[in-house]
């Protein structure tokens, strides 16, 4: 039976309500395998967004595929680090307000948008690099619904309306899927824009996370992310 992109698409979604679940409904939770988490997502997405969907895109598209990751990359510094500055991947342990709250969410809501995008347009090349693309996905989708909730905890927000935050994103994530196969354009050019978008949250959102810590353990995990990705790789090419 062939697996189609809807039920990864279903799966990752529901990593981002995970996520929200994991702070609004726990007592204590491992900051440690957070980080650890974090690290390993960044390898193993820097790694897939530039041996893989860059090049294929660029294959695909040519100029265009190279401008439609631009875009993508300046997308996601826009609405996270421009509209949202105070956003980042994490637990969010200081008050802010309900309009930060708001904005992260909005600049995630395109993210995770994407996101759907990435897993649409990369099975419409192969069912390998669609694989591979929603393996670098889904491990970030977990410190991100965590991030979303805690933020809007942190603002004041009800659990009720943190978990709701996070299951927006969910939603979002099966938006991208269904909007990619029903619009041409952004089939064509969908995989060049996650590449743009999976280099940025790995690159610029996931690594400052970690890299100014101490010890090896996140440093080790950054390049066991990336490991990963060639043993993945290696895996669904079989």
């Amino acid at each position: 039976m062939t697996v189609t992109p809807w039920a990864y698409a279903i799966v990752a979604a529901a990593a981002n309500v995970l996520g929200a679940a994991a702070v609004t409904w726990r007592s204590r939770w491992s900051v440690a395998a957070l980080e650890t988490l974090v690290a390993l997502s960044a390898g193993f997405m820097i790694s897939v967004s530039l041996t893989d969907i860059f090049p294929e895109a660029i294959a695909r598209s040519g100029d265009r595929g190279a401008m439609a990751a631009l875009l993508g990359y300046l997308l996601v510094h826009f609405t996270q680090h421009t509209l949202a500055p105070h956003f980042h991947f994490g637990e969010e342990t200081h008050h802010v307000t309900e309009r930060v709250g708001v904005s992260a969410l909005v600049g995630l809501l395109l993210h995770t948008f994407v996101d759907g995008v990435a897993i649409a347009s990369a099975f419409l090349v192969s069912h390998a690099l669609g694989t591979l693309v929603f393996l670098a996905i889904v491990l970030h989708k977990l410190p991100e619904g965590l991030a979303i909730s805690s933020l809007f905890l942190a603002a004041g927000a009800g659990r009720k309306r943190a978990l709701y935050a996070g299951i927006a994103l969910g939603v979002a994530t099966l938006l991208g899927v269904l909007v990619t196969g029903r619009v041409a354009t952004l089939a064509a050019y969908g995989l060049g824009l996650s590449a743009g978008v999976t280099l940025y949250v790995g690159a610029s959102n996931l690594v400052p996370e970690f890299q100014g810590k101490h010890g090896w353990r996140l440093q080790l995990a950054f390049f066991v992310g990336c490991g990963l990705y060639f043993v993945a790789r290696s895996a669904v090419r079989m």
